[in-house]
């Protein structure tokens, strides 16, 4: 092909070398103004995404780091070369086949920053606790950005990629059988990473466990219980549980009753209520609901309260409901009312006597 461009007449506007020479000038002009404009580009986003680095301008100027300056070259020439009309080498590959390679590698480079960029912006939102999860699913995007993008260029060099997408498929299931537990764990963490229905430091219960969130892994999950063991629970079967997060709790709703003697008068029974009421709302971050006369029981007239603790924390519930206990006998003491015992009266009944 050169040997044949060589041997013909030369004429500047029609020499195949001559044109070709025109190119790589246009190409290399063309390259220097399209590396400009995407550091100006890039300088803008930056400057967009002050003082944090983050947030949408952050991750769009890091995609456009990922640009290849030889793929960018090779755009360049060739649009010189359509521009200029210089005749393309060989025709077994040509100039549509070579766009087509260019745009599928660098867009395939820009997904596989995305992807880096957007998951990397979600661990920050979400802090450390998400790492895990954010690892694993960059890993396998980005694995599948680049099977699809090397599919799609060997399916359009006229590669037939059927048999190989076959055998991919019965490689796959043969192995997702093979390791299907594993999968099962790895996918389990990704749910419990994306939709966090507990994180490291919450304290939960289910089932007979109860106990501290240490570390939530790829397979399995590390509980540290109220006894001081560590419980290593696997993330598929701890998804199965109904789990109650009493770390994400936002306040306690407290039912407790007081039995007093059915010797009491009714003006003091009616005085009950208010005793309880006053005694609750002494004490701070509680919210009183209701006091009332509930039940007329076997020995004892029942009344039930109900309040609310605006903590999740329970040492200070403990503390708050032994000063209302507390205070509830003091003023039922002094106002002279009695707390009922279990007790039972018994009518012993003598027989006539006999004559």
């Amino acid at each position: 092909m050169l040997s044949s461009w060589l041997s013909r007449p030369f004429v500047p506007a029609e020499h195949p070398v001559a044109l070709w020479l025109a190119a790589l000038v246009a190409g290399a002009a063309l390259f220097v103004a399209l590396k400009l404009a995407l550091r100006l580009a890039r300088a803008r986003l930056d400057r967009l995404a002050q003082p944090s680095g983050h947030g949408v301008a952050g991750a769009a100027s890091r995609v456009l780091l990922r640009t290849s300056w030889l793929i960018l070259a090779l755009a360049s020439l060739l649009i010189a070369v359509d521009v200029v009309g210089a005749p393309l080498p060989g025709s077994g590959f040509g100039a549509g086949h070579l766009w087509f390679v260019l745009i599928a590698l660098q867009l395939a480079l820009w997904l596989d920053r995305g992807i880096e960029a957007g998951l990397s912006e979600a661990v920050a939102a979400r802090g450390r606790a998400g790492s895990i999860t954010a690892t694993l699913l960059s890993f396998l995007l980005r694995a599948l950005v680049w099977v699809i993008v090397l599919l799609a260029m060997l399916d359009n060099v006229g590669v037939n990629i059927t048999a190989l997408v076959a055998s991919l498929g019965i490689g796959g299931v043969a192995v997702a059988l093979a390791v299907q537990t594993i999968l099962s764990d790895l996918f389990a963490s990704i749910s419990i990473g994306l939709d966090k229905p507990f994180e490291a430091g919450d304290f939960i219960v289910f089932g007979q466990v109860a106990g501290s969130i240490e570390h939530v892994g790829l397979k399995t999950t590390r509980i540290r219980s109220l006894g001081g063991e560590q419980i290593v629970c696997s993330n598929t079967e701890l998804l199965k549980q109904t789990i109650q997060n009493y770390k994400r709790m936002q306040q306690r709703r407290i039912v407790f009753s007081i039995r007093v003697t059915y010797r009491t008068p009714v003006e003091q029974v009616a005085a009950v209520p208010a005793i309880i009421r006053a005694q609750i709302e002494r004490q701070p971050d509680t919210r009183f609901d209701r006091a009332h006369l509930a039940r007329l029981a076997e020995s004892a007239l029942e009344f039930e309260a109900v309040y609310y603790v605006m903590s999740a924390d329970y040492n200070q519930f403990m503390d708050l409901q032994q000063a209302i206990y507390l205070g509830v006998m003091r003023d039922l003491q002094a106002a002279g009312i009695a707390l009922a015992l279990p007790e039972r009266t018994l009518h012993v009944v003598r027989p006539p006597p006999r004559h």
